[in-house]
């Protein structure tokens, strides 16, 4: 078995595997949110998911199918002008499992109502956790994912922009449906999810990337060797004002760790310029390994 992990074939099978298993995992759990924390609560969802609900509100017609009907030309848009089938087999699979599994869970999974608190924050967190494992599978849960995709694509429209104009005009309906108030629960979700899908997509930032400007490099940079067992790259920088070279240390340290270095440089430079930003995930030596995509 262990000769059969080499070759490539094999790798990108198992690879494969790994990213549909995400993608169902995560499109399940976006379709579990809508019967335990949206539709009991008449929460509105962004995207073509909340056009679906509001076609419940009005008329009771399922929610998943209304979805599924809509991502249809979606889809097979995105098929013609966005890439080929190849490019949307995952957001295809995505879309299915997600739409068939909101309707099969209607009313077999218990509601939670009442409490605005609990199900704005915990339908974010779901919302935000299912969306974040479809992306970390490479696949999309469809609908105004391509719409935005086919605009960037053909008329170098940001994603951000089609996303605010689209969710905008589908919260100001749902407005008028099921008024004001769940709208903006809708808006705390979504707030909450987007949130969660960087952290599930990037790491919950357990390290920090510092960069530390002296004219001390050598102790510096011996002693973070000596003291925290970490590699320093040496970056060839040059001051702004002065036009002189300044070389700058570039380090990056597990959470714990940023207490004990800052102590360091302050016991050799005082005067040291020291900046310290999150890493949401580190990968390679002293970190995770790197993981072979394929």
């Amino acid at each position: 078995m262990k000769h059969l992990s080499k070759r490539p074939q094999f790798r990108k099978m198992m690879q494969g595997i790994y990213d549909y298993t995400l993608i169902a995992l995560g499109s399940f759990i976006v379709a579990a949110n809508v019967p335990l924390f949206l539709e009991p609560n008449q929460v509105v969802s962004t995207g073509v998911t909340g056009i679906g609900m509001l076609a419940y509100y009005l008329w009771g017609w399922p929610i998943g199918l209304i979805t599924l009907i809509i991502n249809v030309p979606l889809v097979l848009g995105g098929i013609k002008w966005g890439g080929g089938i190849k490019f949307f087999a995952r957001t295809i699979f995505a879309v299915l499992v997600m739409t068939v599994s909101i309707d099969v869970l209607q009313g077999r999974v218990p509601p939670l109502q009442g409490d605005p608190l609990l199900y704005t924050l915990f339908g974010g967190l779901l919302d935000g956790i299912g969306i974040g494992l479809v992306l970390r599978g490479r696949g999309t849960t469809g609908g105004t994912d391509i719409v935005a995709q086919l605009f960037n694509r053909h008329r170098g429209i940001a994603f951000g922009q089609v996303f605010m104009v689209t969710n905008s005009v589908i919260l100001l309906g749902a407005a008028f449906v099921v008024g004001v108030k769940p709208v903006l629960y809708a808006l705390i979700i979504n707030f909450v999810s987007g949130r969660v899908v960087d952290v599930v997509q990037e790491g919950v930032g357990y390290a920090r990337a510092v960069l530390i400007m002296t004219p001390r490099v050598e102790e510096v940079r011996e002693a973070i060797f000596r003291a925290l067992e970490r590699g320093v790259t040496l970056l060839e920088a040059r001051g702004g004002y002065t036009n002189a070279p300044r070389p700058a240390l570039y380090v990056v340290v597990s959470r714990s760790q940023v207490t004990i270095l800052k102590h360091l440089i302050a016991e050799i430079d005082p005067q040291a310029f020291v900046v310290v930003s999150e890493a949401h995930e580190v990968l390679g030596e002293g970190f995770r390994p790197v993981k072979q995509e394929t």
